[in-house]
């Protein structure tokens, strides 16, 4: 059920919300409605209330037990009982019907005039009988104490068929070439007939003649109306013996005072549309009148706007049930509306479980939400350029952020982003598109935002169910299923940068956990080749070395790789330009008696000089002359410069093979007793 307020009128939709097809069995029909929440939560106010497709015309009988529809394809006519809030029976005809009226206090007497210029009398049975008239009919009253039902459309003559004789008598002549619509008072029983020119002729059954003419056409120009072509009378009602409203085909409506030829009051719909019906609320004073797009239901006296109601669809017919709250309309839908105005009246008796919903659902607070303003932050402000506004009439200061007027803040909105609309389109067509992805088959992918940690996340999840014991319960919350980090996995905002320096600091080993991933993940597709290709096994007797061998070389790469990166980041460290504040230059001056000498080239890069440039620069180098060598006539030694540590080695090494000497015994001995043993 959707409720609309307008000019402070609450207006409640019962005709909202989704519908069954026809087609469906009734099983499967309570299994969607079972499961369906849209279903369950919708109000059903009568059974199948509708029609295959449009409902043209919709009357309630005298005595408000029956609801009777016309509609078409193909042309039919349904009663509902509302006792039962069901159908009591549908009839097909055999042309559209242009108005029908309900002769008798129920169902059992119904004339229908049709497009074919046949009218079909109907008892409780079905047709009763069907004659036919000279012109094509377009609207029909009935004269109750004379039994005469008068009959309009396209001729000046207003036929009369006196139901309890079975004839016609002498039509009415009017000076209008058509007419469109005739009402009968419900007091004095005058009939009023609306012609094509925009004028009313009155005429008295009594006497048969013309009484009187009003000039509608003439009478509905006014400063306060916007009239386009020729007004000509659409609809018109009487309310008593005295009062009677008017519609034209321009949109207007005017109130008429009988013994005046002057309107008391003209409402303009503003729609240039025209007026298909006019009826009167009593209790409120209001008068009801409707054209193609909205339902206006106003003051009679003042003209003040009460309330108003703008279908989706076109209206075909309206049907205000007296002295209630009820408004039932044919609209061009299959599905015909029902709208309750708790401030018109109370429900029908058949339907006074809507009494008690209203109330219930007016009680229940409900938050306040501003249809014609926006609730800006002032960094939003910002952005629209409307900074300067702060202050001034056109925002009101709310909280932390302020109010202004949505037709602003749309224009704002288009200047400074004019590309805005086409994004949010984007989006909306992206969400309907994920949305009906649902019900397919899933694939469990990585989200585009953060997927490194979303995978690293899986693994941890996946290693805690291996070593899980089936007793044991899962501790702490999964970030990938739990909303509240739902954002971390879909705004780009929080995307990590894994080349920033404060992510390689933390992390120094992430290329490393990467290798070892596609390792594993190499190891796996391995194994599901073996599978696949079971005639080329290797044979058994695997080397154990590489399994063994394994974790050292793990160890040794693992450390290798952070010493990698700890390089890197000192060499990022060290290009970088390094702005330091300018300071004076300072100047030294050698002692005296001091000698400038500088200090000793390091052993590396002596090791990566050539051996002529070490041994030039060593002073221990002699040089002898052998002559007669067939090999040479020089021979050069020399003695090269040990570092501190290999001669520290050295000397230690001296010393420990000194030491061994002196505890080392002599074997001598060993061997002179073993000659003497073998003489014996």
């Amino acid at each position: 059920m959707q409720v609309s307020q307008a000019n402070n009128v609450k207006v409640y939709n019962l005709s909202q919300g989704k519908t069954l097809p026809e087609w469906l069995s009734d099983r499967r029909k309570r299994a969607l409605q079972k499961s369906d929440t849209d279903l369950q939560r919708r109000i059903q106010l009568i059974q199948d209330f509708d029609m295959p497709t449009v409902a043209t015309n919709i009357k309630v009988s005298p005595d408000g037990q029956y609801i009777l529809v016309a509609g078409v394809y193909k042309p039919r006519v349904k009663c509902y009982d509302v006792s039962q809030l069901s159908m009591k029976f549908e009839r097909c005809l055999d042309s559209e019907v242009v108005k029908f009226h309900i002769l008798s206090e129920d169902y059992s007497k119904m004339v229908f005039l049709q497009a074919d210029r046949y009218i079909e009398f109907h008892a409780k049975y079905g047709r009763y009988h069907r004659l036919r008239i000279p012109k094509f009919g377009r609207d029909m009253a009935y004269h109750s104490p004379s039994c005469d039902l008068y009959l309009v459309g396209t001729s000046p003559e207003i036929y009369r068929l006196n139901l309890e004789q079975g004839q016609f008598l002498s039509p009415f002549v009017t000076d209008s070439i058509a007419i469109n619509a005739c009402s009968v008072n419900p007091v004095h029983h005058l009939l009023a007939a609306g012609t094509i020119e925009g004028r009313v002729e009155c005429w008295d059954p009594r006497v048969r003649r013309k009484v009187g003419v009003l000039d509608c056409a003439l009478s509905s120009i006014t400063s306060a109306t916007d009239v386009q072509g020729m007004p000509s009378v659409s609809s018109l009602k009487f309310k008593d013996g005295l009062h009677m409203a008017v519609g034209t085909s321009t949109g207007q409506v005017l109130m008429y005072d009988i013994r005046s030829d002057r309107p008391l009051l003209v409402k303009d719909h503003h729609y240039g549309l025209p007026i298909t019906m006019v009826d009167f609320h009593s209790q409120q004073g209001l008068v009801v009148s409707s054209d193609a797009k909205a339902v206006k239901l106003w003051n009679m006296k003042t003209g003040e706007m009460f309330t108003s109601l703008a279908p989706e669809s076109d209206i075909n017919d309206v049907f205000m049930i007296p002295d209630t709250g009820l408004l039932l309309m044919a609209n061009e839908t299959p599905k015909m509306g029902a709208y309750f105005i708790p401030s018109l009246g109370p429900a029908p008796r058949w339907c006074s479980f809507l009494d008690s919903l209203t109330e219930e659902l007016e009680e229940s607070s409900s938050s306040a939400v501003y249809d014609d303003y926006k609730f800006v932050t002032k960094a939003e402000l910002e952005n629209l350029g409307l900074n300067h506004l702060i202050g001034s009439g056109l925002l009101r200061a709310y909280m932390h952020g302020y109010f202004m007027d949505i037709r602003l803040y749309h224009k704002a909105k288009s200047i400074a982003d004019p590309f805005a609309y086409e994004q949010y389109r984007k989006d909306k067509i992206k969400e309907k598109i994920e949305a009906a992805r649902v019900n397919r088959v899933q694939i469990k992918k990585l989200p585009k935002v953060n997927a490194a940690l979303a995978g690293r996340l899986q693994e941890q999840e996946q290693e805690e169910k291996q070593t899980r014991k089936p007793d044991e319960s899962a501790d702490g919350t999964n970030l990938l299923k739990d909303d509240r980090f739902a954002a971390l996995f879909k705004n780009p905002a929080f995307q990590v940068d894994q080349e920033s320096e404060e992510y390689r600091t933390l992390h120094p080993l992430v290329s490393k956990q990467q290798k070892q991933r596609e390792k594993k993940l190499a190891k796996q597709q391995a194994i599901l080749q073996q599978f696949e290709q079971l005639q080329q096994e290797e044979p058994e007797g695997k080397p154990s070395d590489e399994e063994e061998s394994s974790s050292d070389e793990e160890d040794q790469s693992w450390r290798d790789e952070l010493r990698e990166q700890h390089r890197q980041l000192r060499e990022e460290q060290k290009s970088r330009p390094i702005e330091r504040s300018q300071s004076r230059p300072r100047f030294y001056e050698l002692k005296a008696g001091e000698e400038f000498s500088a200090t000793k080239t390091p052993v590396k890069r002596k090791s990566n000089a050539s051996l002529g440039e070490r041994v030039a620069k060593e002073d221990s180098v002699t040089v002898s002359r052998t002559p007669g060598e067939s090999f040479g006539s020089k021979q050069l030694t020399f003695k090269l410069q040990k570092s501190e540590k290999e001669q520290r080695f050295q000397r230690l090494n001296a010393e420990h093979h000194k030491e061994r000497r002196k505890l080392r015994r002599s074997a001598g001995e060993l061997r002179g007793k073993a000659q003497g043993k073998s003489t014996l």
